[in-house]
């Protein structure tokens, strides 16, 4: 089983994902202290974070921030993870007034056409040597 103690917030995405993984680049250049770490839906990690938060495996069609022993999904972790980067970023939590169910229906219709606008890879994405770190096998 995958070591699935960290100190940082952990970002679950889809490895073969075009969307997903413009979003791990997207994080990673607002992210430079490297408080965040990344995990494809595909790994052992990621199967292993998702059972420990009782997080169904099958149809995964959203990013997952574990984070203080808690999972959150969908538009909340769009805004959760907003909130931590510089700049007017986390002024984006004023979407926080509209009601879950809303946000979550956006997101869902995103996820939905994901792969049909964006496309996807053969294979999850490779970290460079100097973001290897940052990435749980």
């Amino acid at each position: 089983m995958a070591n699935l103690t960290t100190d940082h917030p952990i970002l679950l995405f889809d490895g073969v994902c075009n969307l997903c993984n413009g979003f791990v680049q997207f994080v990673i250049n607002r992210d430079p202290e490297g408080h965040f770490r990344f995990a494809a839906l595909q790994s052992a990690t990621a199967q292993d974070l998702l059972k420990a938060h009782n997080i169904s495996t099958k149809d995964m069609d959203t990013v997952v921030l574990v984070e203080n022993g808690k999972a959150y999904v969908r538009s909340e972790v769009a805004l959760r993870m907003a909130s931590k980067f510089g700049g007017l970023w986390p002024v984006l939590g004023i979407f926080r007034i509209l009601p879950l169910f809303i946000r979550d229906r956006i997101y869902d219709f995103i996820a939905k056409n994901r792969y049909r606008w964006f496309g996807e890879k053969d294979q999850c994405m490779i970290p460079t040597p100097e973001l290897k770190s940052r990435f749980l096998a």
